[in-house]
C-alpha cells in the first residue's frame, strides 16, 4: 500500500473524533516499537531472515547459502486505532492497524503491512481481520514474529455474524476464498501446471468459545469449495475441484496463578493456506490409466497441533516455553523435495523493568522433513528483544 494511502487511513480514523464530538466517540491510539536482534546459527530464506519457518528452510544443502548470518530488525513496531461510536442500535467498534512486516510481493521488505481494517456493530461485524478459524489467543508470550508452525494464523476479509456474545460467544462468517497465511498468490498452492484458480463461492467458517474462570475452549470449524481451470496449454485436461474442511480445537487454560497452558489441535483438508506455516493445498495425484488426463489434483489432508505454557515468576519476569508441529499427508505426484513435516519448539526469559517495557532473549529451533528424498534439516537461533508499548485514549472513557 502506498505511503499516500496510508496518511489517508488514518487522517480518516483521528477525523472521526472531532466529528461526532468527545462526549459521543472515544478513541484509542496504541502501538510498540520494537527492536530484534540475533544469531542465525544455520541458513534461512533471507527473505524471512528475522523468522523462524520450517517451510523457509533449505530444501536442499545450501539451498541459502552458508550457515550462521547476524540480523537486525525493526519490523514488529506497528501503530493502531480503535474508536468506539455509542447509538440507539449499540456500539460501533472500529479498529485498524498495521505493522512493518513486509509480505507477498513484499517479502524481506520493512514497510507497510495491514493487521486490521475492521468494524463491529451489534452482530455484525465486516473487514480486514482474523479468520474465524483461527485463534489467536492461544499464542504464546515470545518475541519471535511467526510463532508455532502448527497454529492457524490467517488474516482475510470477512462478514461475520455473531448471535452469541459475552462468556459463550458464537460467530458464523463467510469470507474471501483463496486469503493466504503469508498473504501471497493463491495460485502459487495449487501444484498443477497450465492451471488458474477459481472462486465462486466464499469459505464458510464458524467458531463457540465457552468461557470460564478456569479459562476458555473453543472449536472452531471451515468448510470450502477449490476449483482449477485448465487454460489448454497442456494435451490433458487437468480442471477439477475440491472440498476443504477443518477444525480446530483450542484452549487456554489458567494454572493457579503463575501459569497459562495454550495448546490447540488442528486437522483437515486443503486448509494449508489458513495455516501459520504450510505450503500447498492441492497436490498432484498420478492417474497413469487415465489416458487424458494422467495426473489429478486432490485435497492435501493435515494434521497440526501446539502446545506451550506460559509462566510468571515475579511481577518483573516471565517465561514461556513449548512444542509445535505439522504434519502434511503428500499425495504420490509431488516432487520428492516437496514439505512434509514441519516442527517449531522455542525457550525465553523476559523482563520488564517498567510498565510499558520489555527486554528478552529467546531460543528458537525449527525442523522440515521433505517429502521422499530423505532430506532433513534443522535451524537454531538466539533473538533479542527490546519492547517498548504506547496506548493514549481519547473520547468518552479517557
Amino acid at each position: 500500500m502506498k505511503k499516500s494511502t496510508l496518511i489517508l487511513l488514518s487522517a480518516f480514523w483521528i477525523s472521526l473524533w472531532p466529528a461526532y464530538g468527545q462526549e459521543e466517540l472515544s478513541l484509542q491510539i496504541y502501538g510498540q516499537v520494537m527492536a530484534d536482534g540475533g544469531y542465525n546459527f544455520n541458513q534461512v530464506n533471507p527473505d524471512y531472515y528475522d523468522v523462524m519457518r520450517p517451510t523457509q528452510l533449505p530444501a536442499y544443502k545450501n539451498e541459502y547459502g552458508t550457515d550462521g548470518n547476524v540480523f537486525f530488525s525493526v519490523r514488529q513496531s506497528m501503530l493502531g486505532f480503535k474508536t468506539i461510536l455509542p447509538t440507539k442500535s449499540g456500539d460501533i467498534r472500529g479498529k485498524f492497524a498495521f505493522d512493518l512486516f513486509g509480505v507477498g510481493p513484499n517479502k524481506g521488505q520493512t514497510t507497510f503491512h495491514l493487521l486490521y481494517a475492521y468494524v463491529e456493530w451489534g452482530k455484525i461485524g465486516a473487514g480486514w481481520t482474523w479468520s474465524q478459524f483461527c485463534d489467536f489467543d492461544i499464542f504464546p508470550a515470545m518475541i519471535e514474529y511467526w510463532g508455532p508452525v502448527g497454529m492457524s494464523l490467517c488474516k482475510n476479509v470477512i462478514i461475520s455474524y455473531i448471535p452469541l456474545q459475552g462468556a459463550n460467544r458464537l460467530s458464523i462468517a463467510l469470507e474471501k476464498p483463496g486469503a493466504s497465511a503469508d498473504q501471497g498468490i493463491y495460485a502459487d498452492r495449487i501444484e498443477l501446471t497450465d492451471v488458474k484458480p477459481k472462486f465462486s463461492l466464499p469459505d464458510l467458517t464458524a467458531e463457540f468459545r465457552m468461557t470460564r474462570d478456569w479459562g476458555y475452549v473453543e472449536l472452531a470449524g471451515v468448510v470450502r469449495r477449490i476449483k482449477w481451470e485448465d487454460m489448454g496449454n497442456e494435451p490433458y485436461d487437468l480442471s477439477g475441484q475440491a472440498i476443504g474442511w477443518g477444525f480446530n480445537l483450542s484452549s487456554k487454560l489458567i494454572i493457579g496463578k503463575k501459569d497459562v497452558f495454550k495448546g490447540g489441535l488442528i486437522g483437515g483438508k486443503a486448509i494449508q493456506n489458513l495455516m501459520n506455516d504450510a505450503p500447498t493445498d492441492i497436490g498432484i495425484e498420478n492417474t497413469f490409466d487415465n489416458p487424458d488426463a494422467p495426473v489429478k489434483g486432490v485435497a492435501l489432508p493435515l494434521v497440526s497441533f501446539s502446545a506451550y505454557l506460559d509462566h510468571l515468576w515475579s511481577s518483573k519476569f516471565s517465561s514461556s516455553v513449548g512444542y509445535s508441529a505439522i504434519f502434511t499427508d503428500n499425495s504420490d505426484g509431488q516432487a520428492d523435495d516437496a514439505f512434509r513435516q514441519g516442527h517449531y519448539a522455542s525457550v525465553n526469559l523476559l523482563y520488564y523493568p517498567l510498565e510499558n517495557l520489555m527486554a528478552g532473549v529467546e531460543v528458537q529451533w525449527i525442523r522440515r522433513i521433505n517429502y521422499n528424498d530423505g532430506w532433513a534439516t534443522n535451524a537454531t537461533r538466539i533473538q533479542f528483544s527490546v519492547r517498548y508499548n504506547f496506548s493514549i485514549k481519547i473520547g468518552k472513557n479517557d
